[in-house]
């Protein structure tokens, strides 16, 4: 929210020595996130003045049309002879009013004005438009043109307000009330101790019969609902320059009179309005949920198709506007330019203030993509006792500026409803900051804010209307707290246990990320939102658990409104956009936690903040989150190893995403089964099944490979993309990492190879846990050294397995029998359990 220094000074008498600098650090202290001041015409340098243009002279022989002009500027220029000027704009005529700088002034941006010769003539100065004096949009874009009422030769720079201070204030999304002047004026006032000037204490007329026919079908939608009709507007009427530079400081553009004045009020209230042309609207008003495939075309333009759960302004034609959003097209103000074009201006409008509910506006506006000033202020809450005041100040600056009527009648519809109280300890905020404020500052800073407040030990506080936030008593705390001023919070060190270091959980976590750190991998970290189609992608069965997600009642994107069952999908997705950017050799990790619903779902408890939360309430907040187990995932593209004067290089392939899981499971001390398996994203001939024993059952923790095609192609992924994901949580549950020391044997080893034959669909770790367990406690160690297959040798169907055997004894040297007895036992445990025979 933009606030120019100069309109806040319309409502609080601020020192006239205090800067923006001053009142930004005032607000920051009061928990206002001022992020920046804009000094306004800090490096403009006049003469700026108003000029009257007598001649135009079209300079012919040019690419584009320029004109030679002569303008009466007074005796700004100290001589009261006209000011030759050379310009290209066209939207300007003799007799205009025109803001014209002179020689020696100096425009926003340091750009200096002098006389100097162009096109064959000598320009004695600019005729300006508003980006040239950093004025902003005015929707023109061109010469700013003057009412013909200006006084030639004013001064510019104060008759357009072009010298002032802007604050930038990030409103969070509790502080409706600071989204307008009148919101930041009242903190402004408690800030210095000043009394504010309330704009919206008018005296507004009570509600009659005579007024618009307005009916709400849906109370809970709109509680409060005011209409005014105007009528009789000029359609000459332009909306005055003061109140144009209000709204360009505050970043609108201007419009209209009728679109003006709606959008000053707003600004001003915080109350959105709009205004309806009255010719345009047919029978009574009415609020109500759209019904299933209605639509609207809105102001923008775009016709959008309604949702059940939208709330519309409607007429006896259907909707005529999207709540709290935007207006539609069918009853748009028109304005003169309007006219001119053919149509009519606006000469009666009906005025409608009214109070939406919070959640339906903002549902409204994200399912439609459509984020409005008006939603803005819906959204994060609006004072519904300010509707009636913005619309007698909306009727009264018509009137005022357009010489229009105000008809007698008033609409208000209004729900009832009673003011929110809150009971709270007066010795409650002192518990919360760990100072010791005392009743009578608690009282006084809650009156500040607007509450009434009543009581002695045990306070009872109704909340000003402009505050829904503050719904409990921690909301009291805080607004005591913040007045008295954060940085005036003593600062007391927590006193740490000492010895007690990491956890062997962090350990644990940090030894994996150096290990695949060291191993080529750069760790990625995502973002732990995904979409649900993201599965379908994916190639997840129906029933897969993995599509069981935790949906996020506020997600930050419509898109990605889940928390990620794996870490694939943000993982795959970095590598996606690295490859586009050129980084086709690609290894990274990821290590992160996994969301998973719980069969019952139970509601979080609302924890106190003036005390250490209990066991019992610390494991009732834990039984209403998702479970969360840690996983640890791999990706790779491209080039393993790069090619060069020492060799090919090698491409990623499948093993090396075996091999990362391997990596995993050693820092772990864990004993990791990998055998063939097929599962969503792999491709079925080059998936691995990772595993581990728990409690004498196996378990499956996770899956390595070259990732399918199909998958590779619904994301973009470069070809060959490989990938592993396994549960780091279940891999630590079975693994030991105490240090184990190597053990080193004085006997010598010896080396048995064995070549099996089996069917082609055995797995290669069912015939080595075979061999592994046939050998017994001889065999040191064992490795695959070759696949080899032949239909004309071996057989259709038919494969060849070698593997290299290192049997070594503990106490003595093996003979060749000893060793010989131990190959025999393991190729014959090996054929009785997967049909394996010696190959001849």
């Amino acid at each position: 929210m933009r606030i120019p220094l100069s309109w806040l000074r319309e409502y609080v008498d601020l020192p006239a020595t205090e800067t923006g600098r001053d009142v930004q650090a005032k607000l920051i202290s009061a928990g206002l996130e001022v992020e920046t001041v804009e000094h306004l015409g800090a490096d403009l340098k006049g003469p700026l003045v108003v000029g009257r243009v007598l001649t135009i002279e079209e300079l012919e022989g040019f690419k584009k049309p320029i004109r030679f002009c002569t303008v009466d500027v007074g005796q700004a220029n100290g001589t009261g002879e006209p000011q030759e000027i050379v310009c290209g704009a066209r939207n300007f005529a003799v007799g205009d009013k025109v803001v014209v700088v002179l020689p020696g002034a100096t425009l926003p941006g340091g750009f200096s004005i002098s006389a100097r010769k162009t096109y064959g003539k000598t320009s004695h100065g600019m005729i300006c438009s508003s980006d040239e004096l950093g004025m902003g949009d005015d929707g023109t874009h061109g010469i700013i043109v003057l009412p013909p009422e200006t006084e030639v030769g004013k001064d510019a720079v104060e008759l357009l307000e072009l010298v002032d201070e802007v604050l930038d204030i990030a409103v969070t999304a509790n502080r409706g009330d600071c989204l307008s002047i009148r919101g930041v004026a009242r903190e402004t006032a408690i800030a210095y101790g000043l009394p504010l000037r309330d704009p919206a204490l008018l005296d507004v007329p009570g509600p009659n019969a005579f007024g618009y026919p307005v009916k709400v079908s849906d109370p809970a939608g709109c509680d409060r609902f005011t209409a005014r009709t105007v009528t009789g507007l000029s359609p000459e009427a332009r909306s005055p320059i003061w109140l144009k530079r209000r709204l360009q400081k505050v970043g609108m553009r201007p419009i209209s009179l009728a679109v003006d004045v709606t959008n000053y009020v707003m600004m001003e209230l915080g109350q959105p309005l709009h205004a309806y042309d009255r010719g345009l609207l047919q029978g009574t008003i009415g609020v109500r949920r759209a019904g299933e495939g209605e639509k609207i075309v809105t102001l923008d333009g775009v016709e959008r198709k309604l949702h059940a759960e939208d709330l519309v302004i409607t007429d006896d034609r259907g909707p005529i506007g999207l709540a709290g959003v935007m207006g539609g097209a069918d009853t748009e103000i028109a304005d003169h330019d309007a006219a001119e074009n053919g149509g009519s201006s606006t000469t009666d409008v009906v005025i409608e203030a009214a109070h939406f509910d919070q959640v339906a506006i903002a549902r409204t506006a994200r399912r439609h993509k459509l984020s409005s000033e008006a939603s803005r202020r819906f959204e994060r809450g609006v004072d519904p006792q300010a509707a009636a005041a913005a619309a007698q100040r909306t009727v009264d600056l018509l009137v005022l500026l357009a010489g229009g009527t105000a008809e007698a009648g008033v609409t208000e519809v209004v729900a009832p409803s009673a003011p929110h109280t809150v009971t709270v300890a007066a010795d409650h905020p002192d518990k919360v900051a760990g100072v010791t404020y005392g009743r009578e500052t608690v009282v006084r800073r809650l009156q500040e804010v607007g509450c009434d407040v009543y009581g002695q030990d045990e306070l009872i506080v109704t909340v000003p209307s402009w505050r829904p936030d503050l719904t409990d008593p921690n909301d009291l705390a805080e607004e005591v707290i913040r007045l008295e001023g954060y940085e005036n919070l003593p600062s007391t060190l927590p006193r740490p246990p000492a010895g007690r270091g990491l956890t062997a959980r962090q350990r644990l976590h940090r030894r994996i990320g150096r290990a695949l750190a060291g191993a080529g991998y750069v760790e990625a970290l995502n973002y732990p939102f995904v979409s649900e189609q993201v599965f379908d992608q994916l190639g997840l069965e129906a029933d897969d658990p993995a599509r069981r997600v935790v949906r996020l009642v506020n997600p930050l994107s419509d898109e990605e409104p889940a928390l990620r069952t794996m870490l694939l999908p943000g993982l795959l997705g970095a590598l996606r956009r690295n490859d586009g950017r050129g980084a086709h050799d690609l290894a990274l990790f990821e290590t992160g936690l996994v969301f998973q619903p719980r069969d019952e779902q139970r509601t979080a408890v609302n924890l106190s903040v003036d005390r250490r939360p209990s066991e019992d309430d610390i494991a009732a907040l834990d039984a209403a989150l998702p479970d969360q187990p840690r996983h640890v995932a791999v990706v790779l593209a491209g080039a393993r190893e790069q090619a060069g004067w020492w060799g090919k290089g090698r491409a990623g392939d499948w093993a090396d995403a075996v091999e990362a899981a391997r990596t995993v499971a050693r820092e772990a001390g864990a004993e990791l089964g990998v055998r063939k398996g097929q599962y969503g994203p792999w491709h079925p001939g080059r998936c691995a099944e990772l595993t581990v024993t728990v409690d004498g059952a196996e378990r499956v923790i996770g899956h390595a490979g070259e990732l399918h095609p199909r998958v590779l192609k619904n994301l973009g992924l470069p070809a060959r993309a490989c990938a592993m994901e396994l549960d780091l949580d279940a891999l630590e549950q079975v693994g030991d990492d105490t240090p184990q020391a190597p053990g080193i044997s004085t006997f010598p080893v010896a080396t048995q190879d064995v070549a099996l034959v089996v069917d082609a669909f055995v797995p290669a770790s069912d015939v080595e846990a075979a061999l592994r367990e046939g050998a017994g406690e001889l065999l040191e160690s064992i490795r695959l050294f070759d696949v080899y297959e032949n239909a004309e040798q071996l057989g259709e169907g038919r494969k060849s397995l070698a593997y290299a055997l290192r049997f070594r004894a503990t106490d003595r040297t093996l003979t060749v029998d000893e060793a010989s007895a131990a190959r025999e036992a393991a190729v014959t445990l090996a054929g009785d359990r997967t049909g394996a025979t010696l190959r001849a």
